[in-house]
């Protein structure tokens, strides 16, 4: 009776192990074929919390924090640095009152990006993703479509700066990506209709924004994607980043 008991209990001992093994084969497998199903472009989003596949989009969580200096962090901040001088365009830098504020960023973007069939303008607030999680705007100031000259002078040594409720941000080209983490001819970022950005020069060239069409882009191959795609670009002169409105068809950001 004993020896039948043992020879039970070591069987339900085997079944347990063999299940919990082909529990944690077919997880494994399955994780492994999601990050599969992600384009390792997107890998180079460094700033991402998170980013996964949800069917035809690519959702990407960010906290819209810079990952360099600002005299907009709290001064007990360890990135906090004082600034005063030029910034953007050689303006005079003026401070606005607000401060960096940890956000909640999820930017779902078209997995497979194609030119839209009616193209929509870009609005207020965040338009697309940087590779270091912080946010892309258009060449607007709030409230009401104003003239991007009204805020220049309040962009910070990395030419970004926060809205009132602390979200950071940048509308023009965002220094520390292109001087320090990729290049001014590297990758920078995605608008939310999914097409890359990339910074102001090309082919040793510094572009402008006549080098681009009305949305602010062009077509062709890039490092990134060799077989060619529509892109935007970063220029030093308006409208900086995006012109009429978005060139595909933009998916969704919530915070």
């Amino acid at each position: 009776m004993a020896k039948t008991i043992l020879l039970s209990k070591s069987f339900l001992a085997i079944l347990f192990f063999a299940l919990i093994s082909s529990y944690c084969e077919k997880d494994s497998s399955e994780l492994s074929s999601n990050n599969q199903d992600i384009p390792s472009v997107y890998s180079k989003i460094y700033g991402a919390k998170s980013i996964s596949i949800d069917g035809d989009y690519v959702t990407i969580k960010t906290e819209g924090m810079p990952d360099h200096k600002s005299v907009y962090y709290e001064t007990n901040h360890e990135l906090y640095e004082s600034f005063s001088g030029n910034t953007f365009e050689g303006n005079p830098f003026r401070k606005n009152p607000n401060t960096i504020v940890t956000q909640n960023l999820t930017f779902k973007i078209p997995l497979n990006p194609e030119k839209a069939a009616n193209n929509r303008a870009t609005s207020l607030g965040p338009i697309g993703v940087a590779l270091n999680g912080v946010a892309l705007y258009n060449q607007y100031a709030g409230p009401n479509n104003l003239e991007l000259t009204h805020e220049i002078n309040s962009f910070d040594q990395y030419y970004g700066h926060p809205q009132g409720v602390g979200q950071y941000h940048y509308h023009v080209e965002p220094l520390y990506l292109t001087t320090v983490k990729s290049t001014r001819a590297g990758l920078i970022g995605f608008l939310l209709d999914g097409f890359p950005v990339y910074g102001p020069e090309e082919d040793g060239k510094t572009l402008t924004s006549d080098d681009l069409d009305s949305f602010h882009g062009h077509s062709h191959p890039t490092d990134d994607f060799p077989n060619g795609i529509y892109h935007y670009h970063f220029t030093a002169d308006p409208p900086y980043l995006n012109g009429s409105g978005y060139y595909g068809n933009p998916g969704t950001i919530s915070q």
